[in-house]
């Protein structure tokens, strides 16, 4: 049974960076994707940044700022965080995937989540 966990969230003055820690603990198949999703209060789910096989895909929202990496060794993606903002205050949940999605910013085709970590960004 998969099992997916967050780490790393916390609070940080804007301009600060955070480093989030994904472990899909059961889950090998590098293939597949990993990837990280946000919700804000009263706002939807929107996904962040994913990681498929050895590609990489943005949200418009953090190109730039938010870089994904994966450990496959270790089943781990993380995100590092740079030059965050007040809007970036979210609640970050890691998901993964059990094959190749087409669009992996989507949370349709996410089959394991973790129970988030939050992100509080401060002026």
């Amino acid at each position: 049974q998969v099992r997916v966990q967050e780490s790393g969230g916390g609070s940080v003055q804007a301009g600060g960076s955070l480093r989030l820690s994904c472990t899909a603990a059961g889950y090998t198949d590098s293939r597949a994707c990993m990837g990280w999703f946000r919700q804000a209060p009263g706002k939807e789910r929107e996904g962040v940044a994913a990681f498929c096989s050895d590609a990489t895909y943005y949200a418009d929202s953090v190109k730039g700022r938010f870089t994904a990496s994966k450990d496959n060794g270790k089943n781990t993606l993380y995100l590092q965080m740079n030059s965050l903002e007040r809007r970036d205050t979210a609640m970050y949940t890691c998901a993964a995937s059990t094959f190749n999605l087409g669009a992996p910013l989507r949370p349709k085709g996410y089959s394991y989540w973790g129970q988030g970590t939050q992100v509080t960004v401060s002026s």
